[in-house]
C-alpha cells in the first residue's frame, strides 16, 4: 500500500521558513517522482514543485522559484520542501504527492498524472 505522510506546517510570519516532509511508506522512494501541491481555500489545487526519481529533474512553478527548494532522504525515504521567504499568498494546504503516469519516476506540476496523495498540512502566513 502506497502512503504518503506530510507534516511540518504551522503559522508563521511573512519572511518566515518552514520545512515539510514528506514521508513514505510502502514503497521506495528512489524509484518515484515526486510532487508537491497546493490548494487554497476557493482557489484550484496548484502544482509547485516535483522532482524525478533520481533528482535528474526538478521543477518549481514561477510562484515559488527561488524562495523553495525541494530534497530527499533516500536513507529515511523522505522528501523535504523548504519554504523560504514565506507570504501571505503562500497560505494552504500542501499536498505531496507520488505515482506519476506514464512512468512513476517522473516529474510533473500537473495533479492529474499523479497516483497517490498524502492528507495534507495546513500552512498559514500572517503576522
Amino acid at each position: 500500500q502506497f502512503q504518503l505522510v506530510e507534516s511540518g506546517g504551522g503559522l508563521v510570519q511573512p519572511g518566515g521558513s518552514l520545512r515539510l516532509s514528506c514521508a513514505a511508506s510502502g514503497f521506495t522512494l528512489d524509484y518515484f517522482g515526486i510532487g508537491w501541491f497546493r490548494q487554497a481555500p476557493g482557489k484550484e489545487r496548484e502544482g509547485i514543485s516535483c522532482s524525478s526519481s533520481t533528482d535528474s529533474t526538478i521543477s518549481y512553478a514561477a510562484s515559488v522559484k527561488g524562495r523553495f527548494t525541494v530534497s530527499r532522504d533516500s536513507a529515511k525515504n523522505m522528501v523535504y520542501l523548504q519554504m523560504n521567504n514565506l507570504k501571505p499568498e503562500d497560505t494552504a494546504v500542501y499536498y505531496c504527492a507520488g505515482g506519476t503516469s506514464p512512468s512513476v519516476g517522473g516529474c510533473s506540476l500537473l495533479s492529474e498524472d499523479y497516483g497517490f496523495w498524502g492528507q495534507g498540512t495546513q500552512v498559514t502566513v500572517s503576522s
